[in-house]
């Protein structure tokens, strides 16, 4: 039976981190398959607008392009729970596993947390700064991915950005 795994994310845009973490995803929790998954209205940010979106799916298409193994998918789903739902593998960052924690998402309710926690699949969590994650959920990946941000890309850092998202400038 295939394992599949599931990476929800902004991927705005999508880095050399992210694909990192895919990567050492698949081979350390042996999936067959991963999906980077956008939501169309992600929890705790603004919604994404069509023509944002469709660049954002156009960059992970052409990155999953040269990869058998990576898909892409779009959803309406915000809880991570709920994007999980039929994965065997739920991938994410340090920073996602300690908001994963805040009832602030959970309608303030701790029991409506860990109702949702409870039916997460297997985790990989890719360590990042200081959060404390679970040993048996953490992903192994070099230390200088830690420090790679989409932000960062945004505001100058294009050497983080992921090769299939660079512009090969003009032809001669």
């Amino acid at each position: 039976m295939s394992r599949r795994g599931v990476y929800p994310g902004s991927f705005n845009p999508l880095t050399v981190a992210h694909l990192a973490i895919a990567e050492a995803a698949r081979k350390q929790r042996r999936l067959d398959r991963l999906d980077l998954v956008l939501s169309r209205s992600p929890l705790a940010k603004a919604a994404v607008d069509e023509a944002a979106l469709a660049d954002r799916v156009a960059g992970l298409e052409r990155a999953a392009a040269t990869r058998s193994w990576l898909g892409v998918v779009v959803t309406d789903a915000q809880l991570l729970a709920d994007i999980a739902e039929g994965y065997d593998v739920l991938v994410l960052g340090a920073d996602k596993w300690a908001q994963l924690h805040d009832t602030a998402f959970y309608g303030g309710s701790a029991v409506t947390r860990d109702r949702a926690l409870a039916r997460l699949p297997e985790l990989a969590i890719a360590p990042r700064g200081v959060v404390e994650v679970p040993a048996d959920a953490r992903l192994t990946l070099p230390a200088h991915y830690a420090e790679v941000s989409s932000t960062a890309v945004r505001a100058g850092q294009r050497h983080w950005l992921a090769p299939e998202l660079e512009d090969p400038g003009p032809e001669d």
